[in-house]
């Protein structure tokens, strides 16, 4: 009887295991639903006329509704692949400085203490709470003074001051894990500080810088307020900004609105495609390490 009764609650047990991931992966499913379907949605519309787009808009395209009219405009009017390179100038410069500079900032403090340690690691989270855009009017003065209106490097030096008290806050919980011996181990064989944290510590923490760059590049690529203020010029127009040139006062080239966004959607499922197992493995780093 007690073999009948332990095993009836193993059974049990195991299927409110089976129920509750049916739950789960039920719920994570909605979700991933949710979130894919506008840019599929998107992606669709950008294949069709402004029939197509309009009268059947989850419809497939096919007929007389499939058009590449879209497409065709985006890549003759204007100077589309000039705003994709500036895209790309912009983040790939910010995300170097973000990831560079706020990883050696973490790694001081994780690894030195000082006096103000403290004091400066709360200092750099401070802008986590604070939006940057607050600071837009001074911002905009400040790039004035120094003659920096209308570059790329204005955008990309506001963006690394936006994308670092978020690196810096996340690689700082995650280096306090590393284990200290093999720094130690690194300063016995003679290697500087300089070359520890190139070679030991950078290695360690590259599932986290993916995930760092990952957070960081989205606001980044997506951004439409800096480039509006800072970089209106044709020659430092951004993808986002560009897009705006379809958009009249009175009428929408919604055909050309939607292929430039499935242009500009590109490089983000790349960069997650590339570092999807970083991504994943720096997310979930730090609770397989608590």
């Amino acid at each position: 009887m007690t073999n009948i009764a332990s095993t009836g609650r193993a059974r049990a047990g195991r299927a409110r295991g089976l129920s509750t991931k049916a739950a789960v992966h039920t719920v994570l499913l909605g979700y991933t639903i949710i979130a894919i379907f506008p840019v599929i949605l998107v992606i669709l519309n950008s294949f069709k006329n402004r029939r197509g787009i309009f009268s059947d808009p989850l419809g497939l395209p096919r007929g007389e509704t499939f058009s590449m009219e879209g497409y065709a405009t985006v890549l003759t009017q204007g100077d589309f692949a000039t705003y994709f390179a500036n895209s790309i100038i912009v983040t790939v410069s910010a995300l170097f400085l973000i990831l560079l500079l706020g990883a050696m900032a973490a790694h001081a403090l994780a690894e030195y203490r000082f006096r103000l340690n403290t004091l400066l690691g709360i200092y750099l989270i401070l802008g986590i709470m604070v939006p940057i855009r607050l600071g837009t009017v001074a911002i905009l003065e400040l790039m004035v003074d120094l003659n920096l209106v209308n570059t790329l490097l204005a955008l990309i030096l506001v963006y690394t001051a936006q994308g670092l008290p978020v690196a810096v806050f996340i690689l700082t919980e995650f280096m306090r894990t590393l284990s200290r011996d093999i720094k130690d181990c690194a300063r016995v064989d003679g290697l500087s500080e300089y070359r520890i944290f190139f070679e030991v510590v950078v290695p360690l923490i590259r599932p986290v810088l993916a995930t760092v760059a990952v957070f960081s590049m989205i606001p980044i690529w997506n951004d439409l307020w800096f480039p509006l203020i800072l970089a209106s010029g044709d020659a430092t127009k951004t993808v986002t900004l560009g897009v705006q040139q379809f958009i009249g006062q009175y009428t929408v080239n919604w055909s050309a609105v939607l292929a430039s966004l499935s242009i500009a959607i590109l490089p983000v499922l790349g960069l997650y495609a590339l570092f999807s197992r970083q991504l994943i493995a720096g997310i979930t780093s730090g609770a397989v390490k608590g």
